[in-house]
């Protein structure tokens, strides 16, 4: 009798992780660039801002543009069941608010129960969840819960820790402000000893760049 893994497992554990946002309008958003650069009265006849309303689109569509992935899973073979920690993966989003960017490093750890994931897959997950208009407190509960949802672990925690260009080169300006926020779920909330070595590993850095 055949041990392999049937199509329907396969499928849940490996699912293909993609957005489901409408698609961007490149020309309108060149359009919309254009308009706005003329409103703040830039010289965009000049030579050398007559290409910016082009590039400005192609920066925000990049920052905006979801990359699809495969969460692949593989069975808990070894029956691990200590912390697994990923630190330090590059962080790159949009506050919503004034649509500046926000940059850092995320710190994302669980505890395996039937399923571990490919280390990759973390910054991965990561990635995908950071290239949108968010506050960074939202985008640190949505990957935690992403990761719970897909992979079932014993407990989540994720840290992220970001310096606020909003809040650097505009208003407060204070460069070496960061902001720092965390969500935790299953044992890494509720069993204090998991908890607290979770965010002992998981310390925020002194600098963020």
């Amino acid at each position: 009798m055949s041990t392999a893994p049937a199509a329907a497992d396969l499928a849940r554990w490996r699912p293909r992780v993609a957005e489901t946002r409408p698609a961007i309008d490149p020309e309108r958003v060149e359009a919309a660039a254009a308009e706005f650069l003329d409103a703040l009265g830039l010289p965009l006849g000049s030579e050398s801002m007559l290409e910016t309303p082009g590039r400005m689109a192609r920066a925000y569509t990049e920052l905006l543009t979801v990359p699809e992935f495969d969460l692949t899973t593989f069975p808990n073979d070894e029956e691990y069941d200590e912390l697994v920690l990923v630190e330090n993966i590059p962080v790159h989003s949009l506050c919503e608010h004034h649509m500046l960017p926000f940059v850092g490093v995320a710190h994302v750890g669980y505890l395996p129960g039937q399923r571990i994931v490919g280390l990759s897959k973390f910054a991965r997950l990561v990635e995908f969840h950071a290239r949108r208009a968010q506050t960074q407190e939202r985008l640190t509960q949505e990957i935690a819960h992403h990761f719970r949802r897909r992979l079932e672990p014993r407990g989540v925690g994720v840290v992220i820790e970001a310096a606020h260009s909003c809040m650097s080169i505009r208003g407060a300006r204070v460069p070496a402000a960061r902001t720092v926020t965390s969500a935790l779920l299953g044992r890494l909330r509720d069993d204090p000893a998991s908890r607290a070595e979770f965010l002992s590993l998981a310390r925020p850095s002194r600098e963020v760049r």
